[in-house]
C-alpha cells in the first residue's frame, strides 16, 4: 500500500520541518495495519474517531490510498444498525476483534468528518458515492439518540439501551459531523432535511444550552471542542477561551487534559491548535504547538502527555491520533484547502436552527 505522500506544506517555522513532518507521516503508516485499520499503536486497540483523526492526517499528507483503505476498513465493519464498536483489538493474535462492544455516537459520526476530508483533498466521486451507504447509516443511528433538547446521547450499551445523558465535547464533535454529512449530501444533490433540522437543534444546544449535558468542565475538551467543532465563532468563541486559558494552559508545556492534574497532552494541544486557528488566533496556535515539541519522540511520532510535576512521560505510548492531531493543526495553519474546510467551516452547512420565537422552548 503506498501513494506518493507530500510534506512540504506540512511546515510550520518552529515546529515542524518538511523532513520532520515525513517522518511522523512514516509513522503512522507503520502503525496502520494491512486491512487499512490504524490502531493507537503497535499492537494497542483502535476506535474509530481516532482511526479516522490518523486517516485524515494520511490524506493532510498526501497518503490517499493509505487514507481511503482507511474508510474502506470502517465500510466493512460497521454493524447493521450503522454503528462501530467503541474499540477493536489489535494485540498479537487479536487481528481486529471487538474489544468494547457497546458504541459511543461521537465515534460513530466522525466518518462523515474524514469522508468529506478525504473527498475534499482528492476530488473521487467515486469514493464519495461508494461510501454514501455507510456514511448514511452511520448518520442515521447518531440521530436516533438526538434527545429533546437537540443534544445526542453520547452511547449505547450492548442491551440497545441508551442512557439520556449527553457529553458536550461529543455532542460537538458530532455537530462538526453533521455538517460534513450535510455537504455530502448536497454534492451528490441528494436533501436530508432531516440531518438539517438535526444539526440545527444540536448546534443550538451547544451554543445555548449547557446545562444539557453532563458536568465535564474539568476536562479541557469541554473546554475548546465548541469551538473545534465549529457551534462557537467570533466573539462568543473568543470569550469562551480566553475563559479558560489559564486554567488549562501550561505555558511552554502545552494543555492540561484535567484541572487540576499535572499533566499536559499532546492531542488535546494540538486541538486546541485547531481551534484557535479557526477562530483567528494563528499566534497562540503556533505557540501551542511549539510547546508540545518536547513530546516529540526519536522516531517522529508523539507521547501522549507528560506530568511535569514528577518529569514523566505518561502513559508510555506514543499515538497516532496524537502524531495526526498535530499534522491536521499544521496543515490548517499552512492552508491545506480540506483541513481548512472542515475544520474553519465557513463553506460547510449549518442545519436550521430552531424557531423559539412563538413557544420560547429551547431558548
Amino acid at each position: 500500500m503506498s501513494s506518493p505522500g507530500r510534506t512540504e506544506h506540512l511546515t510550520l517555522p518552529g515546529v515542524l520541518t518538511a523532513e520532520q513532518a515525513a517522518q511522523t507521516v512514516a509513522g503512522i503508516a507503520a502503525v496502520q495495519r494491512p486491512d487499512g485499520a490504524i490502531p493507537w499503536f503497535a499492537g494497542g486497540h483502535l476506535d474509530p474517531w481516532d482511526h479516522v483523526e490518523a486517516a485524515m492526517a494520511l490524506d493532510a499528507a498526501g497518503e490517499h490510498e493509505r487514507a481511503e483503505a482507511a474508510y474502506r476498513w470502517l465500510a466493512a465493519r460497521q454493524n447493521q444498525d450503522g454503528s462501530w464498536y467503541a474499540s477493536y483489538l489489535y494485540a498479537d493474535g487479536a487481528e481486529g476483534e471487538p474489544g468494547d462492544r457497546g458504541s459511543e455516537t461521537n465515534f460513530v459520526a466522525y466518518i462523515a468528518v474524514g469522508v468529506w476530508h478525504h473527498y475534499m483533498s482528492t476530488g473521487d466521486d467515486t469514493f464519495l458515492d461508494s461510501m454514501w451507504p455507510t456514511l448514511y447509516a452511520a448518520v442515521e443511528y447518531v440521530l436516533a439518540l438526538q434527545l429533546p433538547g437537540g443534544q445526542i446521547a453520547w452511547k449505547r450499551d450492548t442491551d440497545g439501551s441508551h442512557p439520556d445523558e449527553a457529553l458536550l465535547t461529543g455532542s460537538s464533535s458530532i455537530y462538526q459531523a453533521l455538517r460534513c454529512a450535510l455537504a455530502v449530501a448536497e454534492h451528490r444533490e441528494d436533501p436530508q432535511p432531516d440531518w438539517e433540522l438535526a444539526a440545527g437543534a444540536l448546534g443550538h444546544a451547544v451554543r445555548r444550552h449547557p446545562e444539557l449535558f453532563l458536568d465535564k468542565d474539568r476536562y479541557s475538551m469541554d473546554w475548546y471542542y465548541p469551538v473545534l467543532g465549529g457551534a462557537l465563532r467570533g466573539a462568543a468563541a473568543l470569550e469562551r477561551i480566553d475563559g479558560g486559558w489559564n486554567r488549562f494552559v501550561v505555558p511552554g508545556l502545552g494543555v492540561r487534559c484535567v484541572v487540576p492534574n499535572p499533566w499536559v497532552t499532546g492531542g488535546e494541544s494540538a486541538e486546541l491548535a485547531l481551534a484557535l486557528w479557526a477562530m483567528g488566533e494563528s499566534d497562540r496556535a503556533v505557540r501551542i504547538l511549539a510547546d508540545i515539541q518536547h513530546l516529540r519522540a526519536d522516531d517522529g511520532m508523539y507521547w501522549t502527555g507528560y506530568e511535569f510535576k514528577d518529569r514523566a512521560i505518561w502513559p508510555q505510548e506514543r499515538t497516532t491520533w496524537t502524531a495526526g492531531a498535530m499534522l491536521l493543526a499544521v496543515a490548517a495553519l499552512g492552508g491545506d484547502e480540506a483541513t481548512t474546510a472542515v475544520f474553519g467551516g465557513d463553506r460547510l452547512p449549518v442545519g436550521l436552527e430552531p424557531d423559539t420565537s412563538a413557544t420560547g422552548c429551547c431558548s
